[in-house]
């Protein structure tokens, strides 16, 4: 059976010579900023379901060929109109 290698002939050795990486051009503004540009803006609602409401929601969303954030939208707009404020719209 083989021996893993020690590091500790390693340590005699002189280290290769530092390679500097070649510059990069300049990224786009919008890669400074965390996540993708379709998320830019916004704030994230999020909320723990049991399995069936979760199956459920996804089933509906894809019989109506729409995502289930927006289902969540249209819902959480229908509750804002239930409590008297302005639905928000997306």
């Amino acid at each position: 059976m083989s021996r893993k290698p020690s590091f500790a002939n390693l340590r005699d050795r002189t280290p290769a010579p530092a390679v500097t990486p070649a510059p990069t051009p300049a990224a786009p503004a919008a890669a400074d900023t965390k996540g993708p540009a379709s998320r830019q803006g916004r704030k994230q609602i999020a909320g723990f379901f049991t399995p069936d409401m979760s199956l459920a929601m996804h089933m509906l969303a894809r019989r109506q060929d729409r995502s289930l954030q927006a289902l969540m939208a249209e819902a959480f707009n229908d509750v804002l109109r239930k409590y008297g404020e302005s639905p928000i719209g997306d």
